[in-house]
């Protein structure tokens, strides 16, 4: 009686340990990727297909055009991730585009997928190895946004009143354990 009592109770244990660790880990994000390629602010991809069946005209009189030059972004900051808590690697850059604004380009990002992943910029140092896996939350931080996905190359705004001078390092920070996946310091 007294066996069956006790795996009844170690069940009801398992049950309960399974039902608050699944959500809170999310075990099964190690399996998944999510990949993101949005283009480089104030460009537009060039398509080299077309849906006309109309061949193109040559013109008897050709005319030089004048090329039009778009002001690409002026690169303010980069950096190079390197991994901490997660193999993570990729570039980063601050961008001032032609219309006044910044954005945070993440480049060739390649980390595991994980709960509650953010994009800081932060006053840390960044340090290499588990000892600078939780410096990023001590001093002064601003969130960018979660994390779109945990490959490929992704834009995030840098809000106007952000001073970018308060801040030495971009981290992918996952808020569930206050842990830094990798971070690229700037300069």
């Amino acid at each position: 009686m007294r066996r069956r009592t006790a795996g009844i109770a170690a069940a009801a244990v398992a049950v309960v340990v399974t039902a608050v660790a699944l959500p809170l880990f999310q075990p099964w994000r190690l399996l998944t990727d999510k990949v993101v390629d949005e283009a480089l602010p104030g460009t537009v991809p060039i398509s080299t297909t077309s849906s006309s069946t109309t061949p193109p005209t040559v013109s008897a009189h050709p005319a030089t055009p004048t090329p039009v030059v778009k002001p690409r972004p002026k690169v303010l900051l980069t950096g190079k991730l390197i991994a901490h808590e997660h193999r993570t690697s990729g570039t980063v850059a601050v961008l001032a585009l032609p219309d006044g604004s910044r954005v945070l380009r993440i480049e060739n990002l390649d980390t595991s997928d994980g709960p509650d992943l953010k994009v800081w910029l932060s006053d840390a140092e960044v340090v290499a190895g588990r000892a600078g896996w939780h410096v990023f939350d001590d001093g002064a931080y601003r969130s960018l946004g979660s994390l779109k996905g945990n490959h490929g190359n992704q834009n995030y705004p840098v809000p106007a009143d952000v001073k970018l001078g308060d801040f030495r390092s971009v981290v992918i920070w996952c808020d569930r354990f206050n842990v830094s996946f990798g971070a690229a310091p700037l300069a």
